[in-house]
């Protein structure tokens, strides 16, 4: 949970930059409103602005990277552009050393209206990112963090619940991927700028309300393989959850306009056998502690994903398209 010295200093940042020639605005009558409270992030918005308080141990410098690509000129229209950041970021003590950064408000993606989310327009934008050349970024860019994201989860799991039932079928699944995808080899195979955490959660309209989509948080940015940034829905479609009609268009909207993680839109799963599987693991890793702390069964959703990794855990080695290392 947020400490008050921190939700105080992220309002400042907010409101300074919603109005830097220190006028006021509606927002300013009305106190904070706390849009996330999560150890990986801490959102506060004010007016037409938000400031955020990136997780604890993030690297400051890989972090200052990031946050310059996303203002980069060749990221226009693809990345949200972050604000000045009005106030130096608050005492150690009071912030746990989290640094802090300021964007424009845009609107998310509703959750009740899933048939009206916009997978081409997300298509496009994830296609147009990993065409950017890297080479005229600020750099050197780190390896995207997709798949440490990835043995995060796992190791929450393994704190949390290592003798549920489920658990064992995770763990297979986990230690057929290879390296590279459980985070223990080097991310950059590919120079292709990714996500690395794509999901529906990760877009916002800008301005609002009917301004054109755009790709947000930028914690886990960098050089990858950008098939990793197509398998969480990859992943939903082979657990049963992403209807086919919807993964066809999310697809062929992403190979149309030139996306190089996957060559071929009739035969995709070369490229996105083994991301697909990692986000499979992921999730249902993440299903089977969240729903274990709040002292409930899995949910269908999250139950489709478990067993869809439990089947990932008893294929056969031959099926495999990738050697685990």
């Amino acid at each position: 949970m947020v400490t008050a010295p921190l939700v105080r200093h992220l309002t400042e940042v907010a409101k300074a930059a919603a109005h830097p020639s220190q006028s006021s605005c509606p927002a300013c009558g009305q106190g904070a409103v706390t849009l996330a409270d999560r150890p990986d992030g801490t959102v506060v918005r004010h007016g037409d602005a938000v400031a955020k308080a990136h997780a604890t141990g993030t690297d400051p410098g890989a972090h200052a990277l990031r946050i310059a690509v996303a203002a980069h000129p060749a990221l226009a229209g693809v990345l949200l552009p972050p604000l000045p950041l009005p106030l130096p970021p608050p005492a150690a003590a009071d912030a746990g050393a989290r640094p802090c950064s300021a964007w424009p408000y845009g609107s998310p993606v509703d959750p009740r209206a899933p048939d009206a989310a916009p997978w081409e327009e997300t298509a496009v934008l994830l296609a147009r990112l990993h065409r950017v050349d890297a080479g005229v970024l600020p750099g050197p860019l780190p390896p995207m963090r997709g798949p440490l994201k990835a043995a995060a989860a796992v190791a929450r799991m393994e704190d949390a619940v290592p003798g549920h039932p489920a658990a064992a079928g995770v763990r297979r699944a986990w230690r057929g991927l290879p390296g590279w995808a459980r985070g223990e080899g080097d991310a950059r195979r590919h120079r292709i700028l990714c996500h690395g955490d794509f999901h529906l959660g990760q877009l916002v309209r800008h301005p609002v309300p009917d301004g054109p989509w755009l790709l947000i948080d930028v914690d886990d940015l960098g050089i990858g393989d950008p098939a990793w940034d197509l398998a969480r829905p990859a992943a939903w479609f082979a657990a049963g959850i992403l209807p086919p009609p919807v993964w066809r268009r999310f697809l062929g909207a992403y190979t149309a306009a030139g996306g190089p993680a996957v060559p071929d839109a009739d035969d995709p799963w070369p490229q996105l056998d083994v991301p697909a599987r990692a986000l499979t693991v992921q999730t249902a890793a993440l299903a089977l502690a969240k729903s274990a702390a709040e002292g409930r069964q899995p949910d269908d959703v999250e139950q489709a994903v478990i067993d869809a990794c439990t089947r990932i855990g008893t294929l056969s080695p031959e099926l495999e398209c990738d050697t685990p290392s």
